[in-house]
C-alpha cells in the first residue's frame, strides 16, 4: 500500500514535516518555482500521517489541496505537456464482495471502506478523492493528465527501513502475522516495472485517463507454497495457520488497458522476492 509514499520520502514519524506542508498549502504559488520550465511532471506521492493520529478529514483535505496546488502550478507554467499522477489500487478494489476482477472504470465505495477502521479508511478516502479531484481538474482545465494505479509495489528499496508494502509482501518470511490479512489475495508489481510504466505513459501519445499497473496476483496459500519451495531456509507458516486468516478478499487487478497500449512487464514474483531479500540481507535486516 502506497509504496512510493515511503519509498521516495520515508515520512514515518515526520509530523513536523506534515505541519509545515499543511501551512505551505495556504500559499497558492508554493509549487510554481519547482515546476517552472518543466515539460513533464511525475506526481509520485502525497504526505500521509502513517502513525494514524490524524483525522480522515485532515488527511484527505491535505492530499486533495496539495495535488490541486501542483496541477495549478502545471497550468501556470505554460510549459507542462503532461502530468502522470500516482494513485493506488485502493481507489478501485473496494466496491462489492463478489467482485472477482476490477479495471479502470470501477471506483471504490468509500462508505464500504468505513468498516475497516479509521487508519485504513483515511488512506482509502484520501487516495480515492485525490485521484477523482485530479482527473476532474484536468478535464475542466484542459490539462493532459493520466493516473497510474499501483498495487503492492515490491522489490529492493533505497530507504533505511522497509516500506509498508515490502513488509506486507515479506510478511511470511519476517513472521509478521498482522500483515497476513492484507495479502490473502494480493496484486503485485516490481518497482522497476513501475518506473518503466511512468516513462511509458509520459511518452505514449494516446495515453488518457486511468491505467492499472499490476503484473501478478497470488493468494496467501500459493505464496506460502512458492516461498517454501524457493527459500527453504525460512520458516514459512503452514496451511493450517493460514487457514485461520480472515479478511476481505481483494479482487484481482486487470492491466489490460496498459498492456493493450503496448506496455510489457519485465519482472515476476521471482524477481520481486529476489530483489527484496537481497536488499534485506545487504541492510542486515534478516
Amino acid at each position: 500500500m502506497a509504496f512510493f509514499k515511503n519509498y521516495l520520502t520515508n515520512l514515518r514519524g515526520a509530523s513536523e514535516k506534515l505541519r509545515i506542508f499543511n501551512a505551505g498549502l495556504n500559499k497558492l504559488d508554493i509549487f510554481d518555482a519547482a515546476i517552472e520550465g518543466c515539460t513533464w511532471v511525475f506526481h509520485v506521492a502525497h504526505p500521509m500521517d502513517v502513525s494514524g493520529n490524524e483525522s480522515e478529514e485532515t488527511v484527505t483535505e491535505r492530499a486533495v489541496q496539495g495535488t490541486l496546488a501542483i496541477l495549478k502550478a502545471c497550468l501556470s507554467s505554460k510549459t507542462v505537456k503532461r502530468v502522470v499522477h500516482t494513485s493506488s489500487s485502493v481507489t478501485c478494489t473496494f466496491n462489492r464482495k463478489d467482485q472477482g476482477e476490477t479495471e479502470e472504470s470501477t471506483w471504490t465505495n468509500i462508505d464500504f471502506y468505513k468498516s475497516f477502521g479509521p487508519s485504513i479508511s483515511s488512506f482509502v478516502c484520501s487516495k480515492t478523492k485525490t485521484e477523482r479531484a485530479a482527473l476532474e481538474f484536468a478535464e475542466k482545465n484542459g490539462l493532459d493528465l493520466v493516473t497510474l494505479i499501483l498495487p503492492v509495489v515490491f522489490g529492493p528499496f533505497i530507504c533505511p527501513n522497509p516500506p509498508n508494502s515490502v513488509l506486507m509482501a515479506m510478511a511470511m518470511i519476517l513472521g509478521k502475522e498482522d500483515y497476513y490479512k492484507f495479502i490473502l489475495n494480493s496484486n503485485f508489481v516490481y518497482v522497476d516495472d513501475v518506473a518503466s510504466a511512468y516513462i511509458f505513459l509520459l511518452e505514449h501519445p494516446d495515453a488518457k485517463g486511468r491505467y492499472i499497473c499490476s503484473s501478478n496476483v497470488i493468494t496467501l496459500h500459493k505464496m506460502a507454497e512458492f516461498l517454501s519451495a524457493k527459500y527453504p531456509e525460512f520458516q514459512i507458516p503452514t496451511a493450517d495457520v493460514l487457514d485461520k486468516v480472515e479478511y476481505y478478499i481483494f479482487p484481482s487487478l486487470s492491466s489490460k488497458k496498459l498492456l493493450d497500449s503496448g506496455f510489457r512487464f519485465k519482472y515476476g514474483l521471482d524477481g520481486m522476492f529476489e530483489g527484496a531479500i537481497q536488499c534485506f540481507r545487504e541492510k542486515g535486516l534478516i
